[in-house]
């Protein structure tokens, strides 16, 4: 997290500095909070009741609704990064939360089924820009010192925390009416927006060489031979520069992150083991084990209660001892955890094995997060933070497609037992990622 240490002892300039820092902090984890208080009230709690039984709108409908919003929202982070990086993370994260604004207006006041899957997917695409400007600048607000863990930690709290009371809350205020519940998501992201305000505008770009007509010589060699400066240019001509050249510049930057080609599959496989559970886990608890909505309730609360009070000490340990053996542990550990669920049906177990899990995924998350801003280099963080995100994301898009089959051929075990191996497949593809780390230092040195 951003350090106020010392504080009396800066220079003036650098306690403003920093206080500007903690400000812009703050800003993030509100605005991550409310816009997944939002999102999770209206997509998990109040949406597919409101449309569906109180409406009266197909299935089929209501599935294309939600399918645009989450394809929106994965496939545009690389490019709301990209421009986050060119117009400022104020403006980017503003329009971004206008068309979240509007869309919660139109579920409010429209009832047809046009505009609310219209709805659904600017309010999609309004939310892209959320999670590759927010990490990116809190990489940024972290580089100084390279301790990503405590700051991921507490973004992460602010992401699960806004991801379950949103629901709850939806819950116990739907009950009484929907429109107020909608007016209620209104007035949230109207301050989300005045928060949006206060964020950063765009990047004072004078250390960054202009590289016009050198990156249209440089075409005509090697794209290998692009120097850094021609990587990091953001405010490039665009009469000068074709589309060509700039997706060349791009394809040598990916190349020049020194990536193991392992990293992209584990990006998927990491939300790929949650996605494939989240359709199906209330079901299997209440059919399978014969457990009451209520009681699942109570699982849910333990092993996010254990996540989230895990994440700071996690984080906090992760900047102290880095984020390898919290990631090997983690993985380990959520495998066995998930094959134990599926098991038994022993209720002193699967509370055990819940446990385990909420364990596991208070190192996971801050670790995976560290490791990942580790990678991301100063040069267009915000584009490549839109892309790992945009491939973490798919997994779960894709992860709910894949768990009903299985249920339906193979077993109501089946999706536990794959989500199970993706983490142990995640525990060889780090390990593999470790030492090749290790022997690209052995041959530099």
């Amino acid at each position: 997290m951003v350090s106020i240490a010392n504080a009396s002892t800066d220079h003036p300039n650098q306690a403003k500095k920093r206080q500007r820092n903690i400000f812009v902090f703050v800003c993030l984890w509100l605005l991550i909070f409310l816009v997944e208080f939002v999102k999770g009230g209206l997509l998990v709690t109040l949406l597919p009741v409101y449309m569906g039984h109180v409406l009266g709108l197909p299935a089929f409908a209501i599935g294309i609704a939600f399918a645009l919003q989450y394809v929106g929202d994965n496939a545009l982070r690389g490019p709301a990064g990209w421009l986050a990086e060119r117009l400022g993370f104020r403006m980017i994260m503003s329009i971004g939360m206008i068309l979240v604004l509007g869309a919660v207006f139109i579920m409010a006041t429209e009832k047809s089924t046009g505009w609310l899957i219209l709805a659904c997917g600017v309010m999609g695409i309004g939310s892209a820009p959320l999670w590759p400007c927010v990490m990116s600048k809190i990489t940024d607000l972290s580089h100084a010192d390279g301790k990503y863990g405590t700051s991921m930690s507490i973004i992460e709290i602010a992401s699960l925390g806004g991801a379950g009371l949103g629901p709850v809350t939806v819950n116990w205020i739907s009950d009484t009416s929907y429109q107020s519940t909608l007016w209620m998501m209104l007035i949230c992201m109207t301050v989300v927006l005045a928060i949006a305000l206060c964020l950063p505008g765009r990047k004072e770009s004078s250390s960054i060489a202009t590289v016009n007509n050198h990156v249209t010589d440089q075409t005509h060699n090697n794209a290998e031979s692009l120097t850094e400066n021609q990587l990091s240019a953001p405010n490039l001509s665009v009469s000068r520069i074709t589309r060509k050249q700039r997706l060349q510049q791009y394809i040598v930057l990916i190349r020049s992150l020194h990536i193991h080609p392992l990293l992209y599959p584990a990006l998927f496989l990491q939300s790929f083991a949650l996605g494939i559970l989240t359709p199906i886990i209330t079901l299997y608890v209440i059919s399978q084990l014969g457990l009451t909505p209520a009681y699942f309730n109570g699982l849910l609360i333990a092993g996010g209660g254990v996540t989230a009070l895990g994440l700071i000490p996690a984080g906090r340990l992760i900047d102290r001892w880095g984020s390898r053996y919290f990631l090997n542990i983690g993985f380990l550990l959520a495998g066995t955890a998930l094959i134990g669920i599926a098991s038994t049906t022993v209720l002193a177990w699967i509370w055990i094995f819940v446990v385990c899990v909420g364990l596991s995924y208070a190192m996971i998350l801050p670790a995976w997060n560290s490791l990942l801003a580790n990678l991301v280099p100063a040069q267009e963080r915000g584009m490549i933070w839109g892309l790992f995100l945009t491939l973490q994301g798919s997994g779960l898009v894709i992860g709910p497609l894949v768990s009903g089959k299985l249920w339906d051929i193979i077993s109501p075990q089946a999706p536990f037992f794959v989500s199970a191996s993706s983490m142990f497949i995640l525990f060889g593809i780090h390990w593999i990622m470790i030492r090749h780390r290790k022997k690209l230092a052995v041959s530099k040195t």
